[in-house]
């Protein structure tokens, strides 16, 4: 079913609430608040939609609407298991991808469904696009709300298109001139082992793959493991042709830490020894007031909604930064990504 363009016009157009966007009426669209488009809410207009079958009539309209908006928000369907969600992976993500170079611990429980970052409930975990440091990441990535947490636990948003206009242009330039760089330190128990991020026991696997993935490397023991890569500060859409912040520079840069762990952290090792850190592309580091700026730029265009069970959120990922807020009770939302892409287009 072919969604036409004066209604798509519409979708962007207007913020009145249950304009059906099908022609046999069985979804309607709805925003969250009149101050945000994103995510484009969808909700059953009638008892008893199959979502499975409606996204598989309507997948024109769901691509079109996902580059436009940059996120969909499934809610009111009748969702409430993991074998639910995975069979509407398949539809919304044609090809998968392995979590590959992860940095958090997350459990797989199927061969296209991970859990969510396994991190401490009373801890947030900042806004970043995922897999943004890799040579080849995902355009697509869908949450699934099994089970949401009693307080707290939002999966707050970012559109990055917008992020990109708040940078300071001198410092954005400056980083579009030198790009920026990720070091990982592997050992000590204090990150993910290089076996698990990368999915090898073999160092020859690795090396294999640092070398393919423009990733360099020095090896102090068979567990200590140091890696640096170089990329690009910022990005095109491939399909808008829209510039877009994505990197993973205020996430792991050492200032992001909260004081005392940062403190800690540094009385043990040197910044070129800690877990993760970031510099410019050229290897010089990066002023902490820079970084502040950074995160002021997605804190402007954070926007957060209480989970509820059930809920399948979809984001295009380069154009929508994606955290998690602190939580209570129990909490449950599982993964799934893929639609591999390396054309940065710049």
């Amino acid at each position: 079913m072919k969604t036409s363009a004066k209604s798509l016009k519409n979708l962007s157009s207007t913020r009145r609430n249950s304009i059906t966007l099908s022609s046999d009426q069985l979804c309607k669209k709805e925003y969250l608040s009149q101050e945000h488009l994103l995510p484009l809410v969808i909700r059953p207009a009638v008892d008893g939609v199959d979502l499975v079958e409606w996204l598989g009539k309507n997948i024109g309209f769901i691509e079109d609407a996902v580059t436009e908006f940059g996120g969909l928000l499934f809610r009111g369907f009748d969702l409430k298991s993991q074998d639910d969600f995975e069979k509407t992976v398949p539809i919304l993500i044609p090809n998968l991808m392995q979590y590959m170079e992860g940095a958090t611990p997350r459990i797989k429980l199927s061969r296209q469904v991970y859990t969510s970052t396994e991190y401490p409930a009373d801890q947030s975990i900042a806004l970043h696009n995922e897999l943004s440091y890799v040579t080849s990441w995902p355009m697509r990535i869908c949450f699934f709300c099994l089970e949401a947490a009693e307080t707290g636990g939002e999966t707050p948003i970012a559109d990055v298109r917008k992020v990109f206009n708040r940078i300071d242009p001198e410092i954005r330039e400056q980083f579009i001139n030198k790009g920026w760089m990720l070091v990982r330190n592997f050992g000590d128990h204090l990150s993910l082992p290089w076996q698990t991020s990368f999915r090898t026991e073999s160092k020859a696997e690795v090396e294999n793959y640092f070398k393919k993935a423009e990733i360099d490397f020095e090896w102090f023991s068979d567990d200590q493991l140091r890696t640096k890569q170089v990329r690009p500060s910022v990005a095109k859409h491939p399909k808008t042709g829209e510039m877009v912040w994505f990197n993973h520079i205020a996430f792991w840069h050492v200032s992001s830490l909260m004081p005392e762990v940062r403190q800690s952290m540094l009385k043990i090792f040197k910044e070129e020894e800690l877990p993760y850190n970031t510099y410019y592309g050229d290897g010089s580091p990066i002023e902490d007031h820079v970084v502040e700026h950074i995160r002021n730029a997605y804190k402007e265009e954070l926007i957060a909604f209480l989970w509820e069970k059930g809920d399948l959120l979809v984001l295009d990922n380069m154009l929508v930064a994606h955290g998690r807020s602190p939580f209570s009770g129990q909490r449950k939302i599982l993964v799934s990504m893929g639609e591999p892409c390396s054309n940065r287009g710049i």
